[in-house]
């Protein structure tokens, strides 16, 4: 019989937020969400009962030594493609949703034609954001004009503008708006599945440290019901856009180790 290796996951800090729109502070997330991940409050069982704290499978790289400027995308996709060739799947914590870019193009050809799932409160479909090409309101944009994807589905979404409606129709992507979403309502896709979480899917109820508060929006709840029911596998996952510096209380530090937990689940086998 042949010896099929157990499924590996890290986790890799991506502190990157050089190409935010309107605050600053994201950079510093990862260390926060292992802070959250390993807190004597709660423990690492998820809810399927698989205990974390006790999986040989899942390591944590830390956080990625990134220059500044531009050769900080190239770094991303760099070392990220290094886990992956070594057989790993990877959690990558933001960070900006800029990091998803290069987090993409270091996936592509490693599992065939992709599907990102991707719930956020914004599309980042715009071509350029402030004349930035790479702001964190445009990483769509960039992984549908490569053809990095075969299909985006975007889940969540309550901004769309009339720009980002056209850049939707061009490149074919599926958009599930908040208020037609059905969290228990299984998505309709096939895998390979990347996951792109962006916290500010969450009601700001939910999720108060983000940078961009958005009413309206989904539960802690929605969003877990969602992912346990996602067709796999899981290959990829990026949990972006808590900012520390607005989550005073460290809720939202906690919500996306919650987060970390459920896909890490879901990665390995579940």
């Amino acid at each position: 019989m042949t010896h099929v290796p157990a499924r590996r996951v890290v986790i890799v800090g991506v502190p990157w937020d050089e190409h935010s729109s309107y605050l600053r502070g994201a950079a510093t997330a990862p260390d926060a969400i292992r802070k959250a991940f390993r807190s004597p409050a709660s423990n690492l069982t998820t809810e399927s009962g698989r205990d974390l704290d006790h999986e040989p499978a899942l390591s944590d790289a830390g956080n990625l030594d990134l220059p500044h400027g531009a050769a900080a995308a190239d770094a991303i996709e760099r070392a990220i493609r290094l886990h992956l060739e070594a057989g790993r799947f990877v959690i990558a914590l933001g960070g900006d949703h800029a990091v998803s870019y290069p987090l993409v193009r270091a996936h592509r050809g490693l599992h065939g034609p992709l599907t990102i799932v991707h719930f956020d409160a914004h599309p980042d479909l715009y071509d350029e954001f402030e004349g930035d090409r790479l702001s964190h309101a445009c990483p769509f944009a960039r992984i549908m004009e490569e053809g990095l994807a075969a299909r985006l589905v975007q889940v969540g979404i309550r901004t769309m503008t009339a720009h980002q409606r056209t850049q939707a129709i061009r490149f074919g992507v599926d958009v599930i708006e908040m208020r037609r979403w059905r969290p228990e309502v299984p998505l309709d896709v096939e895998g390979p599945v990347y996951v792109s979480l962006d916290l500010d899917v969450l009601d700001p109820a939910f999720a108060p440290g983000v940078s961009h508060h958005e009413p309206g929006g989904a539960s802690v709840r929605d969003v877990l019901t969602a992912l346990h029911h996602l067709p796999g596998p899981i290959v990829g996952a990026d949990i972006v856009e808590l900012n520390p510096v607005r989550d005073p209380s460290g809720v939202t530090a906690v919500v996306a180790a919650k987060f970390v937990k459920e896909i890490a689940d879901r990665m390995l086998g579940n």
